[in-house]
């Protein structure tokens, strides 16, 4: 069986000699035996327990604490825990950096299609980031909403094509007036647009805004800022609503 002198235990658990002896003299590591010379020797399981010392140190716990979790009759299931939780939140960390590296790209894919950069170009591509993920949820939530509509719309017309039965038909299209006037509504009272002329937040008329020709991601509108006419870039405006 291996045995460690207190320096090749701090070396294979990456710390300092005198923190191995700081932890002998609180308690919390003792060594297995002592050489006749009276060198302390550490054994297998001094090890395994030193790092678990580490581990429960990075967690920021205090001597005290650890002290009194490795004396716990089962004190696997209290450091299994505290594991677990670990892991959860560098989970989080994680997901946040890779939100945060996800921004950087987008800014910097944006920057790249400026033919000018300024501060004004950079405000609006950080602008239509921070709203992306709100918009996308609202899209597929209509058009989740949006596919009963549909189904219905494709069984009244085959009944009515193939059994003569029109009435369906008449249902679907009081049904889908009503979805397509209430999801215009929300829909357009949850995005703004910004100017590309003087980077201008605003919010046209709903008639203007339902009826404008537009791509996925633009509307041509009046800025009501100041007059130009011409596509804007659509984002998220809940909050301001």
């Amino acid at each position: 069986m291996s045995k460690y002198t207190t320096g090749e235990l701090a070396k294979r658990t990456g710390v300092t000699v005198r923190t191995v002896q700081y932890y002998d003299a609180r308690g919390i590591l003792v060594p297995s035996e002592l050489s006749e010379g009276g060198r302390r020797l550490y054994a297998e399981d001094d090890l395994k327990r030193m790092r678990i010392i580490c581990f429960l140190r990075d967690l920021d716990l205090s001597i005290d604490a650890i002290s009194q979790i490795l004396k716990e009759e089962h004190p696997e299931k209290v450091i299994s825990l505290l594991i677990e939780q670990q892991e959860q939140v560098l989970l989080e960390e994680l997901s946040d950096k890779e939100e945060k590296l996800e921004k950087l790209r987008e800014l910097k894919s944006g920057l790249k299609s400026q033919a000018t950069v300024s501060l004004d170009s950079i405000g609006d591509i950080a602008v239509c980031m921070e709203g992306k993920k709100k918009l996308k949820r609202m899209r597929w939530m209509m058009l989740l909403t949006g596919l009963p509509v549909t189904a219905l719309q494709w069984g009244s017309i085959l009944l009515w094509i193939f059994k003569g039965i029109w009435l369906p038909f008449a249902v679907w299209a009081a049904v889908a007036a009503v979805w397509g006037t209430l999801v215009s509504r929300y829909y357009f009272n949850h995005v703004t647009y910004i100017c590309p002329e003087c980077h201008k937040v605003f919010k046209p008329t709903l008639k203007e805004a339902f009826w404008a020709n537009h791509t996925p991601a633009t509307r041509k509108l009046t800025c009501t800022a100041c007059g130009h006419k011409g596509f804007c870039v659509e984002i998220w405006g809940g909050e301001e609503t």
